[in-house]
């Protein structure tokens, strides 16, 4: 089973599990939790997928760190990871996980290019006017791109909105071009 296909399958069983425990958002949040934690110390994460010790060592490793601090649903969920070998394909799993979740509350997800960093208030109207057009509940993630001129761009949902100095001036050039 490809990598792909095996953090679809996880995430869907941990999102249909968190569904019937009704409590799919609390496990989001520990979800990035852990995330944060195996992206913080990568030497911990590469402890959990250390083939030379006992998935037994691997999981009181584990204990140690995240019993008290996540649900025993999500702790188990850990345990059986690294029981198959799969605890590497966590980051992946959590992203079928969030699109699962984004999905059922009808929210997509995109990307926000801009030449400084935009404040959250500034993404915030972003996220509204975008979700105006798309008619969706959008969230967006703001990437620096040194090679606007100025102005911004979005790609969300596989559409692009180009709203860059840039993108402008190109659509002035066709109209030039094609008037000519």
């Amino acid at each position: 089973m490809d990598n792909l296909t095996v953090a679809a399958v996880y995430g869907e069983g941990l999102f249909e599990a968190a569904s019937d425990i009704g409590d799919v958002e609390g496990l989001r949040r520990e979800l990035e939790a852990i995330e944060r934690v195996l992206s913080d110390y990568p030497a911990f994460f590469a402890l959990l997928k250390t083939p030379t010790l006992s998935a037994e060592q691997r999981k009181a490793s584990a204990e140690k760190v995240f019993a008290g601090r996540v649900s025993k649903e999500l702790l188990n969920f850990l345990y059986v990871l690294i029981d198959k070998r799969r605890i590497g394909q966590i980051r992946g799993i959590v992203k079928a996980f969030d699109r699962l979740a984004d999905e059922r509350e009808g929210v997509v997800k995109g990307d926000l290019y801009s030449v400084v960093e935009l404040t959250e208030d500034q993404i915030e109207r972003f996220e509204q006017e975008t979700g105006k057009l798309l008619n969706k509940r959008v969230k967006l993630q703001n990437e620096r791109d040194a090679s606007l001129i100025g102005g911004v761009r979005i790609y969300i949902d596989g559409k692009l909105i180009d709203a860059s100095v840039r993108g402008r001036l190109n659509s002035l050039k066709e109209k030039l071009l094609l008037g000519s």
